[in-house]
């Protein structure tokens, strides 16, 4: 139990090589092998690493107890279940899959060889969205959740978006960490779910859109909608929109002046959030003000992806039952892929 778990890391943009830095500085692991495609700049801390360029010979050369999934979204599932048949546990990258077949295929293959997964979630990891749940929990149902992540891209973020839109919109890319989140305030069953979009560039393929809009029904009544737009036409404006309603008031998050959609702490950082009682008293009026909760002091990128990785640890050696957890990743996958349906069928679609 104390010795630290090898682990294999497959794909070094962005999010793996900040998973590769987390597992770099946790003594809880030992990297055995990183493994991309092709050769890319490596932070400091990891550049006495060489990249393998197989993923599966890795599997079979280094043994490791962990695998790390990084990659583009349409191979998570197969490396995933690769990883579990070779005796690993695993950290995938959302989205799980890019279908809900090949996502319950992924949690069938963890439960059947009884290792550990753990969705890359950032988000249930953030101490102040932790806050903005349970806030949330506290007023009750029925809820409105009123969310958004407009990102206004150019050079090389234009670049990252579009090859993702190669197999991911950005409903279903983004839109998985926000129904998670809606999933963990209301423990209602989404039924059915409405989408638009539209294809913003000619540099995307014809079959893609980079701007998306989703509307999910729950059967306590709830609704929601999130919205998520990429490219150099989006805009600035109300681009970053969390807010949750219920009769009882609102909990909203609210950002500073100023920042920007493609910086990528913007993207978990909460700022400050805002609690908002309906209560009146004798004369009609509100019976306090609303009250401002600092999150000043709250974790960066790097930090939140270091608590990912320490929680992979913990699961691992305490054997935490992460049941609700492979749940509520397949949900919100078939929320958002619903979604993206009924943006191409142009109807709704029941769950």
């Amino acid at each position: 139990m104390d010795q630290p778990l090898r682990v294999v890391i497959a794909g070094l943009g962005n999010m793996g090589r900040s998973h590769a830095l987390a597992y770099h500085t946790n003594p809880g692991f030992q990297i055995a092998a990183l493994v991309n495609r092709s050769d890319v700049p490596l932070p400091e801390g990891l550049s006495t690493y060489a990249i393998r360029r197989s993923f599966d010979e890795a599997l079979r050369d280094e043994k490791p107890d962990v695998a790390c999934i990084a990659t583009y979204s349409d191979s998570h599932a197969d490396y995933a279940v690769s990883a579990f048949e070779a005796g690993c546990h695993v950290f995938v990258e959302k989205p799980l899959a890019t279908t809900v077949a090949d996502a319950k295929r992924v949690v069938a293959a963890a439960k059947a060889n009884g290792k550990k997964l753990v969705i890359g979630y950032i988000l249930r990891h953030h101490p102040s969205w932790i806050r903005l749940i349970a806030e949330a929990r506290k007023l009750g149902g029925p809820y409105v959740f009123r969310m958004n992540l407009n990102q206004q891209s150019s050079g090389h973020s234009w670049e990252t978006h579009k090859q993702l839109m190669q197999t991911t919109s950005p409903i279903v890319d983004c839109g998985v960490h926000y129904l998670d989140v809606m999933l963990q305030i209301t423990d209602a069953r989404p039924v059915e779910v409405r989408g638009m979009g539209l294809r913003l560039s000619d540099e995307i393929a014809p079959s893609m859109y980079n701007y998306g809009h989703l509307q999910v029904l729950f059967d306590d009544g709830s609704v929601g909608w999130y919205e998520a737009g990429w490219g150099p036409m989006i805009s600035e404006t109300a681009f970053f929109v969390k807010d949750v309603i219920s009769p009882n008031g609102c909990v909203s998050i609210v950002m500073k002046e100023g920042v920007r959609s493609d910086d990528i702490d913007t993207h978990t950082k909460t700022s400050t959030i805002r609690l908002h009682s309906a209560a009146t008293g004798a004369d009609g009026k509100f019976a306090k003000p609303d009250e401002m909760l600092s999150m000043q002091g709250e974790p960066g990128h790097q930090d939140l992806c270091d608590l990912e990785q320490a929680f992979v640890l913990k699961s691992v050696r305490e054997d935490l039952d992460l049941t609700r957890h492979m749940d509520d990743a397949v949900k919100s996958l078939a929320v958002c892929l619903a979604a993206d349906e009924s943006v191409r069928s142009g109807l709704a679609v029941k769950l």
